[in-house]
């Protein structure tokens, strides 16, 4: 593939603007062509990126058909992700799919199997997994020294003003609920069972509590909610393991217990490597361009499986896998 990769991005909204496509632009890559519908977005996002306007284009089967582009990304809602997805494999371009990969287990699974069939790299948005304390956290909990897994718990939560006018939760579930249908079997393995409780406040306040049983024989509880200021932190989990347990905070923090001995009684006491509690938190003060959030590490990754690298990314097949979980969970 050519150097830079050239890229055709569709859609152009306010997430593919602020999250999305700086990340994109940090790596070797060019935006050669754009589509939206709203051509006022369209000529905003080509003036930031550099788009001339005869690349600026309000259909997106047109940008497919473009013989100067060597992979898509795509941030235009679960309907147009399912429908150009299978458009773009189908002429065998690498894609980047923001989550979800499609409005229902059943979509997602036909994308994950036309990949399949095709060859074709599908990287899914579960940027989750690549924030730097949940990255920095997997890797321990996937260590020889940590063990097998025995449970998870942890809680994802947002605002009912988010979603007031969203009587089914339907955005909620697909845009927010679905990270931690991936995140969490990244981190623990194989889902054997899956159930939830649900509990309505009054409408737009939704708390489930979603009760998982691992392949592995662990256990696992995930709250989720729409019940909570988004001026507080939103997010914690714990996966703990024999006299083991990692937790990350607020999704910046990570903590790693071992088992140390008792200091209270020993007046040499002191910090031990290897046994005591092993903290991590980011420099906030550092350079900008540092991305904790995971975007930037993510479409890295995408990158380099559209030139044809091997890389373990979040593919079809995992977007698949967290829709039928998500479905199970809320019937």
């Amino acid at each position: 593939m050519t150097t830079p990769l050239r890229i055709g991005w569709i859609g152009c909204g306010t997430h593919a603007n602020e999250m999305l496509l700086p990340q994109l632009t940090r790596h070797d890559t060019v935006i050669q062509a754009l589509c939206d519908m709203s051509t006022e977005r369209l000529a905003a996002t080509g003036r930031r990126y550099g788009v001339a306007p005869e690349n600026q284009l309000t259909d997106w089967r047109a940008l497919l058909a473009r013989d100067d582009i060597d992979a898509v990304g795509l941030a235009v809602g679960p309907q147009l992700h399912y429908e150009i997805g299978l458009a773009a494999i189908a002429r065998g371009l690498p894609i980047f799919i923001e989550k979800p990969p499609a409005p229902t287990a059943r979509q997602a699974q036909e994308l994950a199997d036309a990949a399949e069939a095709r060859g074709v790299p599908v990287v899914l948005g579960f940027m989750k997994r690549y924030s730097t304390a949940n990255r920095i956290a997997a890797n321990v909990i996937h260590s020889d020294e940590f063990g097998a897994t025995a449970s998870f718990l942890g809680q994802y939560m947002t605002a009912p003003t988010y979603f007031a006018k969203d009587v089914d939760y339907t955005g909620f579930y697909l845009h927010h609920c679905v990270h931690y249908f991936d995140l969490v079997p990244h981190l623990m393995g194989d889902v054997a069972d899956i159930s939830a409780r649900r509990h309505e406040i009054e409408p737009g306040k939704l708390l489930l509590h979603v009760d998982f049983r691992f392949v592995n024989g662990g256990i696992g509880t995930l709250v989720m909610g729409t019940h909570q200021s988004r001026g507080t932190p939103m997010e914690w989990w714990q996966v703990m393991g024999d006299h083991r347990r990692v937790e990350v905070r607020n999704v910046h923090e990570v903590r790693y217990y071992r088992n140390p001995p008792f200091k209270v009684a020993k007046l040499d006491a002191s910090l031990v490597d290897g046994e005591d509690t092993l903290v991590w938190e980011p420099n906030l003060t550092a350079a900008a361009n540092e991305d904790h959030k995971g975007y930037h590490a993510l479409l890295g990754e995408f990158i380099r499986a559209a030139r044809g690298e091997r890389v373990p990314v979040p593919n079809a097949a995992d977007g698949a896998r967290a829709m039928a979980l998500l479905e199970k969970a809320i019937g």
